[in-house]
């Protein structure tokens, strides 16, 4: 696993060549991960923060909260804007720009997993928070125990010849419900749905090899992967995409 810096540097490279890539990833789904997300957020009284945005999907989910997405890659920000979603701030995870106890609730979609320093973060969501506050946390789950699902995701990494993605905090993945308690709060739900993702077309399975967290995998070998995997792609082809979401208060 790279260390701390190394994973910042190739975060900051990720989302500079590949901004919304997340986003447009989740668009191939069967329903829409970002609604599911915000589902236990529509009626929270006061501001909003979605942690680490990136092209800010939620926003648009979210249209009457009071809500502000923060982010630390320009690019991502940028299209973000560009979009129409706001207000952003450019800002670090570890240090939320918010005075303390003046967040209603926090939405961190698919990120904790790939954030450094986790247990900083989560301080800060606490310290945000106020009391009584909501976190809705939405990250990958394990596939287990889908059969079906192992074995196309085997399959996918075979013909691509691509290792599994990585991430920094493996533990904000299923266990993330512990991981918050330990930070002192109050998990209320803790949920695991299957999407299908829609790989249809080689562009499909091309956006599936963009979007995979590969640190020392370079450009040269992904574009390998998406030629061999193209063939793959055909009408009615879906790929299962395990996601938790948990959510949590304050107390």
């Amino acid at each position: 696993m790279p260390s701390e810096e190394e994973w910042r540097r190739f975060l900051t490279r990720f989302h500079e060549a590949r901004p919304a890539i997340t986003e447009r990833l989740l668009d191939r789904a069967d329903t829409s991960p970002y609604a599911w997300l915000v589902e236990p957020l529509r009626r929270v009284d006061g501001p909003v923060v979605d942690l680490a945005c990136g092209s800010a999907p939620t926003r648009d989910e979210l249209t009457a909260a009071d809500w502000v997405g923060v982010d630390s890659s320009p690019a991502e920000l940028a299209g973000a804007a560009a979009r129409g979603r706001g207000p952003l701030v450019l800002g670090d995870a570890t240090a939320l720009p918010f005075a303390t106890g003046a967040v209603g609730a926090v939405c961190a979609a698919m990120s904790l997993q790939v954030l450094p320093r986790l247990d900083t973060v989560l301080a800060e969501v606490t310290r945000v928070l106020r009391p009584g506050g909501t976190i809705a946390a939405l990250t990958p789950a394990r596939l287990w125990p889908s059969l079906t699902g192992m074995l196309t995701w085997a399959r996918v990494l075979r013909v691509s010849g691509l290792p599994r993605p990585a991430w920094p905090n493996p533990r904000a993945c299923d266990t993330v419900g512990r991981v918050l308690e330990a930070h002192g709060l109050t998990v209320t739900s803790n949920r695991r749905h299957v999407f299908v993702l829609r790989m249809e077309t080689p562009a499909d399975t091309s956006l599936l090899v963009d979007s995979l967290y590969l640190p020392g995998v370079d450009e040269e070998r992904l574009r390998s992967a998406q030629r061999a995997l193209a063939p793959w792609a055909h009408p009615g082809r879906g790929l299962a995409l395990p996601l938790r979401r948990v959510v949590a208060h304050r107390s």
